[in-house]
C-alpha cells in the first residue's frame, strides 16, 4: 500500500512527570508478573523471543539474507537457530492512560491522510529494553480478512497470532500501531525505532525514526508498516506500545 505518511509523530506529547508515572507502573508489573510465575520476557508468536536454549540473537538482518546464507535448511529450521526479540513486557489498563492518548490517535488517523476505521484498542504493553536488548525485523499484523483475531477458548483453540481472549478484538485486525519514548535524554544509547518502507518507496528504504527521541514524543503507524528496535548499547529503554484494531481493509 502506498501512503503519504509511513508514520505521524508527537514530539514531547506528555510531560516528564507522566512517563515517570507510567515507567513506575510498568517497574511494578513487571516486579508483579515476576512474583507470580507469569514471567516477563517479551514473546513472540512463533517462539522466537530470547529464551534458554541455544539459539543466538538476530538483529537488524532481513530474513531473505538468512535464507540465502542457508541454502541448504528450510526457513523453519534457520529460524530454530536464532531469536528475534529480546525484552522484558508488561501489561497495562489503566483508563487515565487511555483517555490521555485516545485524541493523539484520532488525530495522527485524520491528519496523515489514512483515515483508518478502527473499533477499539489493545492493552498498552509496557517494554523493557536492557543493555543488547532489541527486537528484529517484523509487523505488528495482518491486514486481510485471513489474518483476523478469532475467540480463544481454553483447552480447545491452539495459541496462535490470530486468537484472543479479548472479545472486542473477535472479527477485527490491528490497523494502526503506537509507540511512545518513556526515557529521559541521555539514559540510553542505540534502541532505535527503525522504519522498512520496502524496496519500491521514494527516497531512503530504512528510516531512523528520530523524531521519536524527546522523551514523551508519540508515533503512530499502519500496523502492516515493517520496523524494529535496533540493540540498545548502553542504558535502559522503556517504551509503551498500544495497537487499535478495527475490520479488516476492504
Amino acid at each position: 500500500m502506498i501512503l503519504s505518511n509511513y508514520y505521524y509523530y508527537f514530539q514531547s506529547a506528555l510531560s516528564p512527570e507522566v512517563c515517570n508515572s507510567i515507567i513506575e507502573l510498568g517497574k511494578n508489573k513487571l516486579i508483579e508478573q515476576q512474583k507470580s510465575g507469569e514471567g516477563t520476557t517479551a514473546v513472540t508468536f512463533g517462539q522466537s523471543q530470547k529464551g534458554n536454549d541455544n539459539r543466538q540473537p538476530i538483529a537488524d538482518v532481513d530474513w531473505h539474507q538468512l535464507i540465502q546464507q542457508y541454502p541448504d535448511k528450510t526457513p523453519d529450521q534457520i529460524k530454530d537457530l536464532f531469536y528475534n526479540r529480546d525484552s522484558e513486557a508488561a501489561w497495562l489498563r489503566d483508563q487515565w492512560i487511555y483517555d490521555l492518548i485516545w485524541p493523539y490517535i484520532h488525530k495522527a488517523n485524520k491528519e496523515s491522510g489514512w483515515l483508518f476505521e478502527f473499533a477499539g484498542a489493545e492493552a498498552f504493553q509496557f517494554t523493557k529494553y536492557s543493555s543488547g536488548g532489541f527486537y528484529n525485523w517484523h509487523n505488528d499484523g495482518g491486514s486481510d480478512h485471513t489474518q483476523i483475531f478469532k475467540k480463544y477458548i481454553d483447552g480447545v483453540t491452539p495459541d496462535g497470532p490470530h486468537y484472543t481472549r479479548n472479545n472486542s478484538q473477535v472479527g477485527n485486525v490491528r490497523k494502526l500501531s503506537l509507540t511512545i519514548n518513556l526515557n529521559a535524554p541521555g539514559e540510553y544509547e542505540g534502541g532505535d525505532l527503525k522504519f522498512d518502507l520496502g524496496p519500491h518507496c521514494e527516497g531512503e528504504r530504512y528510516q531512523i525514526c528520530q523524531e521519536i527521541r524527546p522523551q514523551g514524543s508519540i508515533v503512530l503507524f499502519p500496523s502492516f508498516v515493517a520496523h524494529q528496535v535496533t540493540p540498545v548499547k548502553t542504558g535502559t529503554r522503556y517504551s509503551l506500545v498500544l495497537w487499535v484494531h478495527g475490520r479488516p481493509f476492504k
